[in-house]
C-alpha cells in the first residue's frame, strides 16, 4: 500500500507569516464580536474573518513573490504557498468549530476530515492555483458537518479564493473513484490537512485495495489518452511558439502525468524512488526534479507578472519574463529568446523522461504496444527477430531496437544507420534504443561526422520522401541529429520572437522537410505550381538540402541568409554534393527570401519587377528550385500562413518571369496564360461549378471579362474570381455605386471584406481608415481596378471572434463605416482618434522608409516596414495623399508583427519622384507615422510584410 500522504507539523522552510499571531488576533476579533448585548451574527464574523484573512494571504503571496526573486527555487514557492494555504484553511476551520458550531461531544456521524486533492494535494500551489479540498464523512452528511463545511467555504469565497470542492462519505468516494477517471487521479494525490485521521486512513486503505488493486493497465491507457486528447488541444507540437506552461506538450501536466503513474503503478510517494524500481537511472530521476523546479518557477513567474492563473506564455509576457529569470542578451540571440530556448529543452527533456516510462510499463506489460508511430505496418511481424540487414539491431513488435546495450559503442555509426533503416523498413523506434542513443552521443565525434558512409545514410534519410520528417524528428529529439550536424544542433530549441512563425527554428525546418515531401508526392494540391515542377528540377537532391539548412544560421549576428550560405559550402561537400551542386544549394539559401518577397510587395503587372527577379535567378532551374523552396519555407511557418493568394502570386511571378531566362520576354506567352485564365473563369461561371451564379448570360460575361485588366486574371485565384463576379453581378442589378462583401476563413484565422466602388486616390485610406477605427487589423489587400474606373479591393483582416456570425456582423460595421465615410457623413480622422485601440508592444521593429525609382519604370516604389499596430496603413495612406502622392497600386501583407507595405507612387503629374530633397521629406513624413508611439498618435495607421 502506498503510504498516504499527512499534513505537514514542521515546516522545512521560513513561515511567510506567523500563524500564532494571526490566531490570537482572530481569536480577539470573535470575542470582541460575540461578547456584549448584541453578539454579532454568523456571517458578520465571516466576513470580518475573511477580510483579515485576505489582507494576510495577499501579504503572504507579496512575501512568496520576493523569496522567489531572490532564491529563483520555483517548487520551494509552489510548496510556500500550498502551506500559507494550509494555514488559512486550519485557521478557518478553528474559528468555525471554536466559536459558530462547537461540538464538545461529536456523535460518530459528526467526525470529519478535511483532505487536499488534486494539485493542493501534493502540497504544490501556484500563485494563482484553485484550491481543491474534500470534506470527507463517515458514512452520511450531518446538520453539523453540512454547516461546518458551508462556513469555512463560504469564508475562503468570501476572500475571493477559487476552491473546488465536495462532500463525500469514504463509500462515495470509492463508488465515484472506480468510475472517474479524474476523481480517481484527485483522490490519488489526497493529503489529510486536518480531521479525523483514521477516516483518512480508512479511504487510503479502501481505494488501495478496491480501487487501484489490478487495475493499473485500465489507468495507465487512460492517463495517456487524457494526455493526447490536451496536446491535440494546446498544439501537438512541443515547439509552439507561445506554449502553455501547464497543459502544453513537454509542461507541467505530462510531469504529473508521469508521478500520477509512477504512483498507481510503481506503488511509490515520489519520483526518485523510481530509481530503486529501474524505471529511472539517477541521473534521470535528477533530470525529473530539474524539469519539475524549472517549470514550477516559470509558472509561479508567471502568474505573479500577469496577477492572475496565466497558463500561457505568450509574447508580450516573454520579454518581462526573460528578465525576471535572470536571462540576458547574447550576440545573436535575446534574452527572451534564450529563456525560450530553455524552456524548449526543458519540454523535449519532460518527452524523454515520459518515453522512458512508457518503456517501463511496456515491460510491465502496463501500456498496449504501440504497433507503429505514425507510420503504416504493412505486415505483423514477429515479436522479436533479427534485422538480416545488420546483426546489431533487432525488430521488437514492429519497433527497431538495439540487439545489445553495446551496438552503439562497437560502431558508432549505428547512432545513424537505426534511423536509416527505421525510415527504409517503416518501423517506429524502441524507447529503449532512443534512450541508449542519448546516452552514447559522445560516440558522435568528427570521425563519425567525416565517415562517408554516415553521411551517405543521413543524406538517404533527409531525402527519403514518405519518412523524412518524422525520422528527422527523432534524430533531433535523441540529440543524434545536433550532433551529428553541430550547425543544426546551435538552433535545436531556438525560437525567434516574433509572432509570425509559430515553432522554434529546428522544428521549423523539420516541417519544412515534411512539407517538402508532400510536394513531391502531389497529394496537396493547395501547394499549386511547385508539385508540378518539382519532377522537373534535375537533381532532387539539391532542394531537400537546402530547405533542411536554409535557416541554419538563425541566431548569428550577420544575416543568417549569408551566413547559411556559408555554412552550407561547407557541409555540402561533406554529404557528398559536388563543387557546382554546392554552389547552386548556398545561392539558394542565400535568396530563400526574394522571391517570396517580390512575389507579394512588388507589382507583378510591372515589366521591371519580372526583369529585376529574372536578373537574380538567371535559370529556369534555379527558379524552380527558388519556387519550392519557397512554398515549404513559407508552409512551415505555422497555421494558415500558405493560402491560395500565396500560391497564385507565386504561379505568375514564375510564369512572368520564365519567358526573361529562357530568352526574352514574351507578350504572347503573357497573352495565353491570361487567355487560359479567363477560359477557366469562363466555363466555371457557365458551367456552374466552383459557386458560380445562373444569372450570367455569355454577352454579359465576356463584358466582365474585358473590364478587368490582365494582371487581375494572372493574380487572383479562381474561387476569388467567382466570388468577385458574384458579387459585383449583384451590386450593379441593385444599382449600388459603392457595394462591400464579406466572407469568414476560420482557416486562415481571417476576414475578408470586398470593397467595389468608384477608384479615387483616397479610396485605400479610407478603407484603412474604417478598419482602424473598428480596431481591426489588415493584414493583407489586393487591390485592383478596372477599365470603367472602379476599384475592386479584397481586405483580410485578423479574426476577432470565433463564431462566423459575429465576424460577419463585425465585418459589417466596418463595410459601414466606409460608405458612410466616402458620402461624407463621417470624418474618419476624428473616429480614428476617438477608437483605435492602444496595445502594449512585446515587439520591437526597426522602421525602415525605401524609395526606389529603379524597381519600376513608370512608377517610384515606396516601402515602408515597421512594426505592425491598429491604424497604421491608414497612417501611411493618409500622409502619402498629404504629400501629393498618386498610389497608382499598393501592395499590403502582414509578417506577424512586422508590416511591408509597398506602394507604387507618382507625383500628381503621373511622373516619378525625382529629387533627393523631396526623397528625404517623403521618408521623414513616413517614419514620423512609424515611429509615432499607441499611447500618443492615435491617427496613425494599420498593417503589412514578405516571408519566412
Amino acid at each position: 500500500m502506498i503510504e498516504p500522504r499527512r499534513r505537514r507539523t514542521e515546516p522545512p522552510f521560513r513561515e511567510l507569516f506567523d500563524i500564532d499571531v494571526l490566531r490570537a488576533e482572530l481569536c480577539a476579533l470573535a470575542d470582541g464580536m460575540f461578547s456584549g448585548d448584541k453578539p454579532a451574527s454568523e456571517i458578520e464574523l465571516r466576513s470580518a474573518v475573511a477580510k483579515r484573512l485576505k489582507l494576510a494571504y495577499a501579504e503572504g503571496h507579496k512575501v512568496a513573490e520576493s523569496w522567489l526573486m531572490a532564491d529563483g527555487s520555483g517548487r520551494r514557492c509552489a510548496e510556500r504557498l500550498s502551506r500559507l494555504q494550509d494555514e488559512i484553511l486550519q485557521l478557518v476551520h478553528e474559528l468555525v468549530v471554536k466559536y459558530l458550531y462547537p461540538s464538545d461531544n461529536p456523535s460518530t456521524a459528526e467526525r470529519m476530515a478535511i483532505v487536499a486533492v488534486g494539485g493542493y494535494g501534493r502540497g504544490l500551489m501556484a500563485p494563482g492555483s484553485d484550491t481543491d479540498i474534500l470534506f470527507l464523512l463517515p458514512y452520511k452528511q450531518t446538520a453539523w458537518g453540512e454547516s461546518v463545511a458551508e462556513s469555512i467555504l463560504y469564508v475562503l469565497w468570501d476572500m475571493g479564493l477559487k476552491v473546488g470542492h465536495a462532500t463525500r462519505s469514504v463509500d462515495e468516494c470509492i463508488r465515484q473513484a472506480r468510475g472517474d477517471m479524474t476523481i480517481r487521479t484527485s483522490v490519488l494525490e489526497a493529503r489529510l490537512l486536518l480531521g479525523e485521521v483514521a477516516l483518512f486512513d480508512e479511504l487510503m486503505r479502501r481505494f488501495d485495495a478496491e480501487v487501484v488493486e489490478g487495475t493499473a493497465a485500465e489507468f495507465v491507457a487512460a492517463k495517456l489518452a487524457e494526455r493526447e486528447e490536451r496536446n491535440k488541444r494546446a498544439g501537438q507540437s512541443r515547439y509552439l511558439v507561445e506554449p502553455n506552461v501547464k497543459d502544453g506538450k513537454g509542461g507541467l501536466r505530462d510531469l504529473h502525468t508521469l508521478f500520477w503513474i509512477a504512483k498507481y503503478v510503481y506503488r511509490v510517494r515520489e519520483t526518485r524512488d523510481l530509481v530503486a524500481k529501474g524505471v529511472f537511472t539517477p541521473e534521470e530521476a535528477t533530470l525529473f526534479r530539474r524539469c519539475e523546479s524549472f517549470l514550477w518557477s516559470v509558472r509561479c513567474h508567471l502568474h505573479f507578472l500577469a496577477g492572475k492563473a496565466e497558463e500561457r506564455l505568450s509574447f508580450d509576457l516573454q520579454r518581462e519574463m526573460a528578465e525576471r529569470l535572470g536571462y540576458v542578451s547574447h550576440p545573436g540571440l535575446k534574452d527572451v529568446e534564450r529563456f525560450m530556448k530553455h524552456y524548449f529543452l526543458m519540454a523535449k527533456d519532460v518527452g524523454d523522461l515520459t518515453a522512458i516510462v512508457s518503456s517501463a510499463l511496456e515491460e510491465r506489460h502496463d501500456k498496449p504496444v504501440p504497433r507503429l508511430n505514425r507510420m503504416i505496418a504493412r505486415l505483423r511481424r514477429s515479436p522479436n527477430r533479427k534485422l538480416k540487414e545488420s546483426p546489431d539491431f533487432i525488430v521488437d513488435h514492429d519497433r527497431i531496437n538495439v540487439a545489445d546495450a553495446g551496438a552503439f559503442e562497437r560502431d558508432p555509426v549505428n547512432l545513424i544507420r537505426i534511423f536509416y533503416y527505421a525510415g527504409r523498413k517503416g518501423l517506429a523506434f524502441h524507447p529503449d534504443a532512443m534512450r541508449l542513443a542519448t546516452r552514447s552521443l559522445r560516440l558522435i565525434d568528427a570521425g563519425v561526422r567525416d565517415n562517408p558512409e554516415a553521411n551517405r545514410l543521413f543524406l538517404d534519410i533527409l531525402t527519403a520522401r514518405d519518412t523524412a520528417e518524422i525520422v528527422l524528428r527523432r534524430m533531433n529529439e535523441t540529440g543524434v541529429l545536433g550532433r551529428f550536424v553541430p550547425d543544426f544542433g546551435k538552433i535545436v530549441a531556438m525560437m525567434q520572437f516574433n509572432m509570425y512563425h509559430s515553432y522554434t527554428v529546428d522544428e521549423h525546418l523539420i516541417r519544412a522537410i515534411g512539407v517538402l515531401a508532400e510536394i513531391e508526392r502531389g497529394d496537396r494540391p493547395e501547394y499549386g505550381i511547385a508539385n508540378e515542377i518539382i519532377h522537373q528540377i534535375k537533381n532532387r537532391q539539391l532542394i531537400y538540402v537546402a530547405v533542411f539548412l536554409h535557416d541554419i544560421a538563425k541566431g548569428r549576428p550577420e544575416d543568417h541568409s549569408v551566413a547559411g550560405a556559408r555554412v552550407a559550402r561547407k557541409l555540402c561537400p561533406r554529404f557528398g554534393l559536388s563543387a557546382a551542386d554546392t554552389e547552386t544549394v548556398a545561392w539558394l539559401i542565400e535568396q530563400h527570401l526574394v522571391m517570396s518577397t517580390i512575389a507579394q510587395s512588388r507589382d507583378l503587372s510591372d515589366r521591371k519587377t519580372i526583369e529585376n527577379f529574372g536578373a537574380v535567378v538567371q535559370s529556369l532551374e534555379r527558379m524552380r528550385l527558388l519556387l519550392i523552396l519557397t512554398t515549404a519555407d513559407i508552409r512551415a511557418v505555422g497555421p494558415g500562413v500558405w493560402n491560395n493568394w500565396k500560391s497564385q502570386l507565386l504561379r505568375t511571378l514564375y510564369y512572368e518571369t520564365e519567358p526573361v531566362v529562357t530568352g526574352g520576354f514574351s507578350e504572347s506567352n503573357r497573352n495565353q496564360r491570361v487567355a487560359r485564365a479567363q477560359a477557366e473563369f469562363r466555363a466555371a461561371m457557365l458551367g456552374g461549378t466552383s459557386g458560380a451564379s445562373s444569372g450570367w448570360e455569355p454577352e454579359a460575361l465576356e463584358r466582365y471579362i474585358d473590364r478587368l485588366y490582365p494582371s487581375y486574371w494572372l493574380r487572383a485565384d479562381l474561387a476569388h474570381k467567382v466570388e468577385h463576379a458574384n458579387f459585383i453581378l449583384a451590386a450593379e442589378a441593385e444599382g449600388r455605386a459603392l457595394a462591400t462583401a464579406s466572407r469568414s476563413d476560420p482557416k486562415r484565422g481571417i476576414t475578408e471584406l470586398t470593397v467595389f466602388a468608384p477608384d479615387h486616390p483616397k479610396l485605400l485610406a479610407v478603407i484603412a481608415g474604417a478598419c482602424a477605427a473598428a480596431g481591426a487589423n489588415i493584414v493583407d489587400a489586393q487591390i485592383s481596378t478596372t477599365t470603367d474606373g472602379r476599384a475592386l479591393d479584397t481586405i483580410s483582416l485578423t479574426r476577432a471572434f470565433e463564431q462566423d456570425s459575429d465576424e460577419i456582423r463585425r465585418a459589417d460595421r466596418i463595410a459601414s463605416s466606409i460608405e458612410k465615410s466616402l458620402s461624407g457623413e463621417i470624418r474618419l480622422p476624428e473616429v480614428v482618434a476617438r477608437k483605435i485601440p492602444k496595445r502594449p508592444r512585446a515587439f520591437t521593429v526597426e522602421p525602415e522608409v525605401t524609395l526606389n525609382n529603379s524597381w519600376s519604370n513608370r512608377h517610384t516604389v515606396v516601402e515602408v516596414a515597421g512594426l505592425d499596430r491598429p491604424g497604421l496603413l491608414y497612417g501611411v495612406t493618409q500622409t502619402l495623399s498629404r504629400l501629393n502622392l498618386n498610389i497608382a497600386s499598393a501592395h499590403v501583407a502582414t509578417f506577424g508583427e512586422r508590416v511591408v507595405d509597398v506602394f507604387y507612387v507618382t507625383d500628381l503629374m503621373g511622373a516619378k519622384i525625382i529629387g533627393a530633397a523631396r526623397h528625404s521629406a517623403i521618408r521623414r513624413a513616413l517614419l514620423q507615422v512609424l515611429d509615432a508611439d499607441d499611447e500618443t498618435n492615435a491617427g496613425a495607421a494599420s498593417d503589412a510584410s514578405p516571408a519566412a
